[in-house]
């Protein structure tokens, strides 16, 4: 039996309150980072709750579920961001390149160095276009080309053709479409391994968030990208994977087309298709 069959029968083994690691085995494409037992608190209150999935390397996997259900919250703690937020708990394991990054000896820093993140909203810093792009790699020691880096990332996030006339403008001055474009920009600027982004286009018109899907496309042969997304319809468009939690737990995580279409678990079918109550 291939792989890919057996990923079909084994990858959504799951009932809520549940979770199942994903056999390696059984797994078709190569995993980066392995969210294994995951269970997050705020100040004593679950929010996610021993969630397991493997994220594969040079693919989309989106996390999907109603407000409220712990995908952003499960999202920020990839890469730490919820070190910042009070009263957060963190237990079970994130591996990344064979180490947890809860790891007492690991650098957070580190980890958001090659794991890096585009939020809800756009957020240019108050600077010019080249400085949004060029401030983080210049802080972090970077000693090449500065207009080479520039340039090779605002191409990746498709909006050097638009700007680069304008990189000594305030960013401020972009459409929020080109805004997002540029925080994408700014985030691969680093280099990192995989991008996180969190409903990057619910702030964005059907236009923008066009734009953004296509270039979406395009980074996964140089990235891992893992989106948390409230549009359905958009998980089912651009991921390969597709998780759905409800109230903190893994309900079914598997190929985007077979979770849409042939879902394992009665929740997820209600959920897809609008029935969900």
């Amino acid at each position: 039996m291939s792989a890919i069959n057996l990923l079909e029968e084994s990858i959504v083994e799951k009932t809520a309150g549940e979770s199942e690691s994903i056999p390696s085995q059984t797994f078709p494409d190569e995993v980066i980072l392995d969210i294994d037992n995951v269970s997050i608190s705020y100040s004593g209150n679950p929010a996610v709750k021993h969630v397991s999935f493997p994220i594969a390397k040079n693919r989309i996997t989106s996390i999907i579920g109603p407000s409220g259900c712990g995908k952003s919250t499960l999202l920020r703690s990839i890469n730490r961001m919820n070190d910042f937020i009070d009263g957060v708990t963190v237990d079970g394991n994130f591996i990344y390149a064979g180490h947890n990054v809860y790891s007492s000896r690991i650098d957070p820093v580190e980890v958001r160095r090659n794991i890096g993140m585009v939020f809800q909203k756009p957020n240019p810093f108050p600077k010019t276009i080249y400085k949004n792009i060029s401030w983080g790699p210049q802080i972090n020691g970077f000693t090449g080309s500065m207009d080479e880096l520039v340039e090779k990332s605002l191409r990746q996030a498709a909006l050097w053709d638009e700007v680069r006339d304008r990189l000594h403008e305030s960013a401020l001055g972009l459409s929020g479409g080109q805004q997002q474009r540029l925080c994408i920009a700014r985030a691969l600027a680093m280099e990192p391994d995989i991008l996180l982004m969190d409903e990057p286009c619910s702030a964005l018109d059907p236009i923008s968030t066009s734009h953004i899907e296509d270039l979406l496309f395009d980074l996964k042969s140089r990235y891992t990208i893992v989106i948390v997304t409230h549009n359905m319809q958009q998980a089912a468009r651009i991921s390969d994977y597709t998780a759905f939690l409800e109230m903190g737990d893994l309900i079914e995580f598997g190929i985007t087309d077979q979770l849409f279409t042939r879902p394992n678990q009665k929740r997820t079918e209600e959920y897809v298709t609008g029935r969900f109550g």
